[in-house]
């Protein structure tokens, strides 16, 4: 039996997908880090702007606001990249291909030489 969070998967779901249970670890792992991260990221900024308070003096819910706003766009961007990399290895292990994240190609547009007729009949020079 699998769980994940709270919940047990059945058994015929979890045989059917074998790549489940290092799945659910993966994303486990990318949620405590993005956790950690906003509470490391709050900590840390509070602590610099406190030094920093010195210099520019500012009120003690402002330094608050700053450090948990900041740490909260760091944490997201923490947990989204670990859950890609989740997402990533999902895909490996369901179908033995990795994913390609590459931009697609495209095309570049041809360019006219200069010369023949427009649509309505008149010669591009």
């Amino acid at each position: 039996m699998v769980n994940i969070g709270l919940t047990k998967v059945d058994d015929a779901l979890a045989a059917k997908h074998p790549g489940l249970g290092r799945y659910a670890a993966c994303q486990s792992k990318a949620f405590m880090m993005g956790t950690g991260s906003f509470i490391l990221g709050t900590a840390g900024l509070f602590a610099i702007q406190k030094v920093l308070q010195k210099r520019l003096p500012y009120p003690l819910q402002w330094n608050l606001l700053i450090s948990t706003v900041a740490s909260s766009v760091g944490s997201y961007a923490v947990t989204r990249w670990e859950t890609q990399k989740c997402t990533d290895l999902w895909v490996l292990l369901e179908t033995g291909k990795v994913p390609d994240r590459s931009p697609p190609q495209v095309p570049k547009p041809e360019e006219s030489t200069g010369t023949g007729n427009t649509k309505y009949g008149d010669v591009m020079e």
